[in-house]
């Protein structure tokens, strides 16, 4: 969801480089790396290592929900061809659905107004999760959704943790990364995609069979 359906990782850069500059350091890449695909408590629990915080990570996420929660009432539209994309796969009666490391109540906000929410098979947030990503357990659950093995399962992911979760599940896995994540690592993806946009990716979607 972040940073493929909506930019929201200027939002988290945002949010973690104001938690710290309220205690004299700045946010970074290198943090930002080890945060991605995290969940909750165990994402900021990155940020008090990384800066020897005397803190912890339970304070830090409270601190950041409420930064995050300000943030998200402005409204967050979704990236430039995703509606196309949603349509492409509605339209080759693909199913598809929604595995995010963000928490429930900020995907509820997120899709609020987005009308293709009630097409998703299926929505695991972090929440359902007891490991984040890079461990495969998200991408396994979503396979399990799906009914299917998750080798027949295609996982579009913009970080190099939710990659390395996606190829570690099994499944075929296209990287599409964002200007945040584009020094990442993607060891394993089928392709790297340009953007949503890209007919490679497109080209991958074939009709469903009918008996």
């Amino acid at each position: 969801m972040d940073g493929l359906l909506f930019d929201t990782e200027g939002l988290y850069w945002e949010v973690g480089d104001t938690v710290l500059q309220r205690r004299g350091f700045r946010y970074s890449k290198e943090l930002q790396t080890r945060m991605m695909g995290r969940v909750g408590v165990t994402a900021l629990q990155q940020m008090v290592e990384f800066h020897s915080l005397d803190e912890s990570p339970e304070s830090l996420l409270a601190e950041s929900d409420e930064l995050f929660a300000d943030k998200l009432a402005a409204g967050v539209p979704p990236l430039p061809g995703v509606t196309s994309w949603i349509e492409h796969l509605r339209s080759h009666q693909i199913p598809f659905g929604l595995a995010t490391s963000s928490r429930r109540k900020f995907v509820e906000i997120l899709f609020e107004t987005i009308p293709w929410k009630q097409d998703l098979a299926f929505i695991l947030t972090g929440d359902d999760v007891e490991h984040g990503k890079p461990h495969p357990e998200m991408y396994l659950r979503a396979a399990t959704e799906f009914g299917i093995p998750p080798d027949q399962m295609l996982v579009l992911e913009d970080s190099g943790n939710g990659c390395a979760a996606a190829v570690t599940a099994g499944a075929r896995t296209v990287a599409i990364p964002s200007i945040h994540t584009q020094d990442q690592n993607f060891d394993g993806a089928i392709l790297i995609a340009d953007s949503i946009r890209d007919a490679r990716l497109w080209a991958m979607i074939h009709p469903v069979a009918q008996d």
